[in-house]
């Protein structure tokens, strides 16, 4: 309870950094109510999905949501998106010590994504650009995120950590990790050409920052 209960606070410590990381980078390109209000909606429409498809285990839209957030409105909106996703989903579906892993590994994605792709282009991909895209998508959430929760369990399962340990645990979560890759695949190339081209009309009628 106690372990839980530490993981939590660290969580919430994460949480308090991140807002200030965004804060302070933003103050200088005086962000907007468009900016929160952008930022907020999709914090929410990753929640949202994660708990829509809460019966089916790891088919989830929340790395594909973080990854727009990150290409359209930058990298500290997309480390914040990431970070506030899993801590928010985590209220529902319950928080422990991979709470704070799972915040750490949608943070990286939404920064990652950010710094890779061009914001101006997502919203007209298509064909080899989208597939190279939704691509992407796959192997962040596969291998970054994947590797980077299952790594996770090891050192929350075992105080001596063997490298049997490693293999065997990475091993059993192939599966899980490639239905999470390919749901991002699929979310993403249903989602990154509409979801763009909304937030781009936002930007555009409110003053693109």
């Amino acid at each position: 309870m106690f372990g839980d209960r530490l993981y939590l606070i660290a969580s919430v410590v994460l949480i308090v950094l991140a807002i200030v990381i965004f804060v302070r980078s933003f103050e200088r390109k005086k962000p907007g109510t468009k900016d929160v209000v952008l930022l907020s909606v999709m914090i929410s429409l990753g929640v949202v999905g994660r708990l829509v498809f809460f019966m089916v285990p790891q088919f989830k839209p929340c790395a594909a949501i973080v990854i727009i957030t990150g290409i359209m409105l930058g990298k500290q909106a997309g480390f914040l998106s990431g970070v506030m996703t899993a801590f928010i989903s985590d209220m529902f579906f319950g928080m422990g010590p991979w709470t704070l892993w799972q915040m750490i590994g949608f943070g990286l994605i939404g920064l990652i994504s950010a710094i890779i792709f061009n914001k101006e282009r997502i919203e007209k991909m298509g064909g080899f650009a989208k597939l190279i895209l939704c691509t992407y998508g796959f192997l962040v959430t596969f291998l970054l995120y994947g590797l980077l929760m299952d790594t996770a369990t090891v050192f929350m399962v075992t105080d001596k950590p063997k490298l049997s340990t490693f293999i065997a645990t990475y091993s059993a979560g192939i599966v899980f990790n490639m239905i999470h890759g390919i749901s991002t695949f699929i979310f993403l190339y249903l989602m990154a050409n509409p979801l763009s081209k909304k937030i781009k009309r936002v930007l555009v009628k409110y003053g693109n920052r």
